[in-house]
């Protein structure tokens, strides 16, 4: 029974001093941080009232003058720490947050359409037998379209405009192989702009979906033009067909979808993805970005 005493005594004595250090704690961080004004205020208020209360004007007295002693003595450095431990953390929640873009970049461009490459693998095998010159140059371009599509699909965010334009020659290449004389290609990209920074897979994103919701469609086919300009402190880069139209009425679809969320994440409000119904018919996709020479 004395020992289960004893050590109640010893818990609440315990307790007693663990609350004593962290409102100690507090109050000295409260030094740290509270301007002379607010103290002075404080203090003379704690005179004025705690004192008489109590009856011993030399608590308060004591309360003012070791309060200023507390902040003059120790309070910079406490106030130093407290910036420093504020700082950390600033820190760890920017490298959270990064991370976390990173993943979110990493997943959008995860969902890039995958049935190109079996549709032209497929393509390739039924040629073999029929028409193996053309199998062999499509097999070829799928090579280069390959060599050039995989690295862009590793990076964070990053790319260039030239390599960009070099996997949709590639892509487009092997469209040509497959819907013949029904699709035409032109590029105008002028070559100073091959090193501008540009995301990764979003020029590929346009050109298959001018094909895929524009050309194919289309009985006859038509063009697909690519162009790029430079203009002040953005970079522009339009992709124009001659295809059936874009659906105003319809929504953004994965790709374009994807599109919008990767330039908000990467560029906030800087940055814009443009459609337009050409009143000639067809459809021009745009998107613009801060122009920076090298990614």
């Amino acid at each position: 029974m004395k020992s289960n005493g004893n050590n109640r005594i010893l818990t609440i004595v315990l307790d007693i001093v663990e609350t004593t250090t962290v409102l100690w704690w507090r109050f000295f961080d409260w030094l740290a941080v509270v301007s002379w004004q607010n103290l002075a205020i404080v203090c003379f208020a704690v005179m004025m009232v705690v004192g008489p209360i109590l009856r011993t004007p030399e608590l308060g007295a004591f309360f003012a003058i070791s309060s200023v002693a507390i902040k003059v003595l120790a309070g910079g450095k406490r106030q130093a720490d407290l910036k420093a431990a504020d700082a950390t953390t600033k820190a760890n929640v920017e490298a959270l947050e990064r991370r976390l873009m990173e993943a979110q970049i990493a997943t959008l461009q995860a969902q890039i359409e995958p049935h190109f490459l079996f549709n032209t693998l497929a393509l390739i095998g039924q040629l073999i037998e029929t028409d193996p010159l053309q199998a062999a140059q499509i097999h070829a371009h799928l090579i280069q379209y390959l060599r050039s599509a995989l690295p862009q699909m590793r990076e964070q965010g990053g790319g260039r405009l030239g390599q960009q334009v070099a996997l949709s020659r590639a892509y487009l290449n092997i469209m040509q192989a497959r819907m013949r004389e029904r699709l035409q290609v032109n590029f105008d990209v002028p070559v100073h702009l091959a090193d501008a920074a540009f995301p990764s897979m979003m020029l590929q994103t346009l050109v298959e979906n001018a094909i895929k919701h524009g050309l194919e469609p289309k009985t006859e086919g038509g063009i697909i033009h690519v162009s790029a300009a430079a203009a002040g402190n953005y970079l522009q880069v339009n992709v124009r067909d001659s295809g059936i139209g874009f659906n105003v009425h319809a929504d953004d679809g994965i790709g374009l979808s994807n599109i919008r969320e990767r330039l908000k994440i990467l560029y906030g409000q800087d940055a814009q993805l443009m459609i337009e119904a050409p009143i000639t018919g067809g459809a021009i996709v745009s998107i613009r970005i801060p122009y920076s020479g090298r990614a």
